[in-house]
């Protein structure tokens, strides 16, 4: 591994480690939130600038190390800074997260899999080359896999950045709200289980069935037209 790649490497695995070490999973709790709710919000109205570029900083360190805690970050987006504002600070925040997180292990990993498991991968890749934002855009609206999993996953394969970025920024966009939205409302909140129920996970898997549409008709419509 080159040193570069080495040193990034590492950094990473420190910042997870000291992440784990000082228990700072302990303030991205349900109870955390509620219980400092009303000193955030003060912060927040002395000093916005600050608060605002240091929740999205938090929010893209967080996402970037594929660390626990994003739902309570979206909560907090709601309960700090409203439904609407919140929620283009914390899809903002996502994003930005989720690219440095697929680029990273684009950048330290890629090449190793595909030298080994390249000729496995070629259909694949292809296949994500040529409709990868429809893949990306069900995937995202539908919580079958870990947001976290599907930014390291996609880093591992030739799905171009730019469809990435923008298939991350338009597919969490929908779930996003939910969660800020429910934070904007705090108080109503026992557990994070009751923010989303079975009617919107529905919703969800409808809009991601949407999202497959160009690549349905790809296989199966253009083979009827023959």
């Amino acid at each position: 591994m080159k040193p570069q790649k080495t040193i990034l490497f590492f950094a990473a695995v420190i910042l997870v480690t000291l992440f784990f070490y000082l228990d700072l999973g302990r303030f991205l709790t349900l109870a955390a939130l509620k219980a400092n709710r009303q000193t955030l919000l003060d912060y927040y109205t002395a000093h916005k600038l600050i608060m605002v570029a240091g929740f999205m900083a938090v929010y893209i360190l967080q996402t970037a190390l594929s660390l626990p805690g994003a739902a309570i970050l979206s909560l907090a987006a709601g309960a700090i800074f409203g439904s609407i504002t919140g929620t283009v600070y914390a899809v903002i925040a996502a994003t930005l997260g989720a690219a440095g997180a697929f680029l990273v292990t684009r950048y330290l990993l890629r090449d190793a899999v595909l030298s080994r498991f390249g000729s496995k991968l070629e259909g694949m890749n292809r296949e994500l080359e040529a409709r990868g934002f429809s893949y990306l855009l069900f995937l995202r609206l539908v919580p079958l896999f870990p947001f976290f999993l599907i930014n390291l996953a996609a880093g591992l394969t030739r799905l171009p950045f730019k469809t990435f970025f923008f298939g991350t920024l338009l597919g969490i966009i929908p779930g996003g709200f939910v969660y800020v939205n429910a934070g904007a409302s705090l108080a109503t909140i026992d557990s994070l289980s009751e923010i989303v129920s079975p009617r919107v996970l529905g919703s969800f898997a409808l809009l991601g069935l949407f999202s497959l549409v160009p690549v349905l008709y790809n296989k199966f419509g253009k083979r009827d037209n023959r």
